[in-house]
């Protein structure tokens, strides 16, 4: 037997999801994250879902990991302390850096601008020169580099950053650095921007690169620790992570470019989705993760999930491709406040976490939380976790009713105002990827998922519009899910800088053959056969005088006979589409990028015992809900025991071991042949 064992590391719970390829059974597990050594709760976790499966660690073939380490130590200032190598001249290209200062007009006045991840101190230039089309006009000085990285030693880097002018033409200069290196400072990981990011705009490279060496040694650190314990249980199957854009990188791979895991744990809910959307039929999709700390939402059009060419975290912003996922500040354990200054009721940024926990979880956590406010309005039963985990209702009840004194409110009130909020919080995120990038949300179904969006993705669905709400099999793990069913996936990419009057398609053809030759190769170094591999190309376009490009999919045939014509014209579409106005313009190819793909895996999908429509062998006990202003008679149900066709009125509550589905009133909820949940409004008698 084959097994895939799919890991997502959240910053409440650890999800895992085993899954047998050849059959498509599947078992899942969550446990406690441990903030302080992700690796322990990654361990805990294997060790339980195995057993859970009666297989062996050794069984394993596939281990798929999305992990918040590389996010977590940009967030939290907590990567290495990074030596730059600059050409001479160069010397303050991190503190230059763009004049764009987020926020609205005079936002400059309170905006503190973030430290650069390689400090002034920590910067040295060496004499040497490449110019624009990529040749030497001034050799390397050997003995004032040796002089420059000796200086960067006696500073104490723990990993340094050769990115030099024009590298990403001609990368032998910053080669002999890094020999250089390696003699200077032995055992000091190094990173070359021409490998990192081969593309124009020093700046954007720079920080980029400079951000993969800050990264590095914490995660390569996560990765050789992670794979030890893993050998340790005789696990000897392939190893990868999920990279932000939705793919996979072997772990040696990650320990090289780990900038490229930067959206690693947000990504493998989308690559989820995207999998539960391909069975149940669905092609535009809106989704909504809501974790315990967090909501990631992204936008999937056609089958295709919207990526980016940067990625941010915090204040950071780098050149690295990534799925196009928003992030608010909330989730199950948001917490709920009355400021003094205002009076007014906020949710969230502040999580409770994992440890304490809302006050429900009885973990000594006493802040309200949107979790209390949930359990207060009976939105959550008692049980969870298939009964394995209690709710204390009390508890809640207790701490809600402090943010019901302070606004001088009735307790259901104050919960149903918690929930108000931050299901308008969702809902600004959502807008942000649909409404603002130019899509209707109508056009879109929206599916929830993580451990608390199926609550909410019936109230956020009737926010946008966006029907039907949809809540997947095993919610609470199709992060994990995501990790384990998606596929091989690296790109590279090259600067072109051409007018379309200078261009020609033998020459954009030419060095396209060149990139899927180097990327293919990279594919196969990790195990993929040629024959499984699928490229795809893609040529950033602008018009002359932009400061910014448009991304836009091209295939080679496409750009034989008259294709940079016909590429023109489609991206002049595209930017009256996102921007609603074309210019008079010349049109201007920058990048070049080719991506390659490993097999897709063709995992079997479980169809469910088909019912009559009647849930009511499902039904576990009657139960009421805040809802309309008043308590309103529901049904809770066990989802394990719905059956493909069944319809269930609302209000009503879905429970299951890793979620909970809320149904509304005047709303109604069909399972699918696949147990998939899809709600919408009920249809008038």
């Amino acid at each position: 037997m084959a097994y895939r064992l799919g890991v997502d590391v959240g910053g409440t719970f650890t999800d895992l999801l085993l899954l047998n390829e050849a059959t498509g059974d599947f078992w899942r597990h969550k446990t406690p994250s441990t903030p302080h050594d992700s690796s322990v709760g990654v361990m805990t976790g294997v060790n339980a879902v195995c057993e859970k499966a009666g297989v062996k660690p050794s069984d394993v073939d596939v281990f798929l990991h999305g992990t918040t380490v590389a996010t977590n130590a940009v967030l939290e200032g907590k990567g290495a302390r990074v030596g730059l190598v600059t050409t001479e001249g160069y010397h303050q290209v991190m503190q230059i850096a763009r004049s764009l200062v987020p926020g609205g007009l005079a936002a400059w006045i309170i905006w503190p601008k973030p430290e650069p991840l390689a400090k002034l101190e920590d910067t040295v230039e060496i004499k040497g020169r490449i110019d624009a089309a990529g040749k030497e006009i001034r050799p390397l000085d050997e003995a004032d580099v040796r002089l420059q990285l000796t200086k960067l030693k006696e500073q104490g880097v723990e990993a340094v950053t050769i990115a030099l002018m024009n590298a990403y033409l001609n990368g032998a200069h910053e080669r002999r650095v890094a020999q250089l290196a390696a003699e200077i400072l032995p055992g000091v990981l190094v990173s070359l921007s021409h490998e990192v990011l081969p593309e124009m705009q020093e700046y954007e490279r720079t920080l980029t690169t400079v951000a993969n060496a800050s990264v590095r040694p914490v995660v390569s650190k996560y990765v050789k620790n992670l794979r030890d314990k893993l050998r340790g249980l005789d696990m000897q199957g392939r190893i990868a992570l999920l990279r932000s854009d939705g793919g996979l990188m072997s772990s040696e791979k990650s320990e090289e470019h780990p900038v490229s895991l930067l959206m690693s744990g947000p990504a493998g809910g989308v690559t989820g989705a995207l999998w539960v959307a391909k069975n149940s039929g669905l092609k535009n999709i809106l989704t909504l993760d809501v974790g315990g700390t967090s909501t990631d939402v992204a936008l999937i059009e056609n089958g295709e999930p919207r990526r980016v060419r940067t990625t941010d975290v915090g204040h950071l912003t780098v050149r690295a491709s990534s799925l196009d996922v928003k992030t608010v500040g909330a989730g199950g354990g948001s917490i709920a406040k009355v400021p003094e200054l205002t009076r007014a009721l906020r949710v969230g940024p502040e999580s409770a976490g994992a440890a304490p926990g809302p006050a429900a979880y009885g973990k000594g956590g006493t802040a309200p939380t949107v979790t209390d406010a949930n359990v207060v309005l009976g939105y959550l039963p008692e049980d969870l976790l298939g009964g394995a985990f209690k709710l204390d209702r009390e508890a809640a009840r207790t701490a809600v009713q402090t943010i019901a004194d302070a606004l001088g409110i009735d307790l259901y009130e104050a919960a149903r105002g918690i929930i108000d909020i931050v299901n308008e919080n969702m809902f600004g995120a959502l807008r942000m990827i649909s409404v603002q990038q130019g899509y209707d949300p109508r056009d879109f179904a929206l599916m929830g998922f993580g451990g608390a969006g199926p609550l909410h993705v019936n109230a956020v669905a009737k926010l946008m519009g966006s029907w039907p709400a949809v809540s997947p099999v095993s919610p609470g793990v199709l992060c994990a899910l995501g990790d384990a069913t998606t596929r091989m996936r690296t790109e590279t990419a090259r600067s072109y800088s051409k007018r379309l009057s200078a261009a020609t398609e033998a020459e954009v053809l030419g060095l396209f053959g060149e990139m899927d030759a180097q990327i293919r190769d990279t594919l196969k170094a990790d195990g993929v056969t040629d024959a499984e591999i699928e490229t795809r190309f893609e040529i950033d376009v602008r018009y002359h005088g932009q400061a910014f490009e448009v991304p836009m999919h091209v295939t080679l045939d496409s750009l034989k006979d008259g294709g940079l014509a016909r590429l023109a014209a489609a991206f002049d579409d595209e930017h009256r589409r996102l921007f609603t106005f074309n210019m008079d313009a010349e049109h201007e190819l920058v990048n070049l990028r080719a991506v390659a793909m490993g097999k897709v895996q063709e995992i079997p999908s479980l169809e469910i015992e088909k019912g009559d429509g009647d849930p009511s062998r499902a039904k576990i006990r009657d139960h009421e809900v805040w809802a309309d202003g008043g308590m309103k008679p529901a049904a809770i149900y066990d989802r394990s025991k719905l059956r493909a066709g069944d319809r269930v009125p609302g209000p009503a509550i879905i429970t299951e071991m890793d979620s909970t589905t809320l149904v509304l009133p005047d709303c109604e909820a069909l399972v699918d042949a696949y147990g998939v949940i899809l709600i919408n409004p009920a249809k008038e008698a």
